[in-house]
């Protein structure tokens, strides 16, 4: 079971949004929040992503030619040319006739930046603890030799973006699927900060990775309070360092589980609830407004009309 491509898949509520941003300095276009998690790739050029809130804790940063930026809660942000230069209102994306992506060109007077900006559609209410654990911004600067493959990824969207040929359409939105995984790959090869606890070492733990597998491998199962915790060698470690303990880890899995199914398919509520380790469409309906706050079939209903 690779848990690292079912948490991002479980929490997606929709297709990526991607504009193809074109600025010259002087430029500072204002992005509103998103309803998920929002990245910039800097395909040629330099620029600033500047925060709302410029603070110690999260000052303005300063992005060149194949960096990527991804912000976990889709937080609003100006991106800018310097950071002194004053916000203005985000223009409207243009979308072409059978383009994977929309346009937005801000003129100035100065050298060009050409930036691949967007969001991932990500359910940002429940956040599973893999996403939650993330910084609230990753910088990823461009090194092909610590990232090949990201440093691939972008440079494979910079060839087809900047010479769309057929195919084009179905291959960019699939590169901008890939690099939310890469993102999520490559944050842990950045440094001791990031290597040093919670799901970067979970999913390297001899016991809990194990442990985790085995939940999402098989959500349905009879689990017993010792099951997990014996499969994780000790329920403090697997607390430690996935932010809950075995028993609550799994029935966040199973409701998180259900959620997908109801969104995506047709699946009977029964099947839906013996899925997700239930016996009975009532137990599973109890527990599942209990968590989301409306009945299974309310959900489906609102999900789909969204």
């Amino acid at each position: 079971m690779d848990i690292l491509t079912e948490v991002p898949a479980s929490m997606r509520t929709g297709r990526p949004v991607s504009v193809r941003t074109t600025g010259r300095a002087p430029f500072g276009p204002g992005l509103p929040p998103v309803a998920g998690a929002g990245f910039h790739v800097v395909l040629s050029g330099t620029c600033w992503l500047v925060p709302l809130e410029d603070t110690a804790s999260q000052p303005s940063l300063p992005l060149g030619p194949g960096d990527v930026v991804f912000l976990r809660d889709g937080r609003g942000h100006i991106l800018a040319d310097h950071p002194d230069t004053p916000a203005e209102v985000e223009r409207e994306s243009q979308f072409s006739p059978g383009s994977p992506l929309g346009t937005v060109t801000v003129v100035g007077g100065g050298a060009p930046t050409n930036l691949l900006c967007g969001s991932h559609h990500l359910d940002q209410a429940r956040p599973h603890p893999l996403v939650r654990q993330l910084p609230e911004i990753i910088h990823l600067p461009a090194n092909p030799a610590r990232h090949p493959e990201l440093a691939s990824a972008v440079q494979l969207l910079r060839a087809e973006l900047e010479r769309p040929r057929p195919g084009s359409a179905g291959i960019v939105p699939a590169l901008i699927d890939s690099l939310l995984l890469y993102i999520l790959r490559a944050w842990p090869e950045q440094g001791p900060a990031a290597q040093a606890g919670g799901w970067a070492a979970a999913l390297g733990d001899t016991g809990v990775a194990p442990a985790l597998a085995a939940i999402h491998a098989k959500p349905d199962a009879q689990w017993t309070v010792e099951s997990p915790a014996a499969r994780a060698g000790l329920s403090r470690r697997f607390n430690d360092l996935v932010g809950e303990p075995p028993m609550a880890y799994l029935t966040r899995w199973r409701m998180t589980t259900a959620a997908r199914l109801l969104r995506e398919s047709e699946a009977p509520l029964s099947t839906v609830a013996a899925r997700a380790g239930y016996g009975s469409e009532y137990a599973f309906a109890t527990a599942f407004k209990r968590e989301y706050g409306q009945a299974p079939g309310g959900y489906r209903r609102e999900a789909r009309a969204a």
